[in-house]
């Protein structure tokens, strides 16, 4: 699993847990409809921060809790 991947995933599981869809969470976080779809299908090859903060403000959990998982704990280093 690279990092694109995790992010994807962990938002979709983020998701599940809350009972809210993807368009739903853009709403709370504050961002387009189109910039989630582009994370969760891998087409934005470097969410940012920032965009990831919103998200995380939408979810009502931190940074910290949204990259604490054994997805990103395992992610190998992606630079060669």
């Amino acid at each position: 699993m690279n990092t694109r991947s995790a992010v994807a995933k962990r938002i979709l599981d983020l998701c599940k847990e809350r009972l809210i869809t993807p368009n739903a969470l853009s709403n709370l976080a504050g961002i387009s409809q189109s910039t989630v779809k582009s994370i969760l299908n891998g087409e934005s090859q470097n969410p940012g921060v920032v965009t990831i903060k919103k998200l995380c403000d939408g979810l009502d959990i931190t940074l910290g809790e949204f990259f604490s998982t054994k997805e990103f704990d395992e992610l190998e280093q992606e630079i060669k």
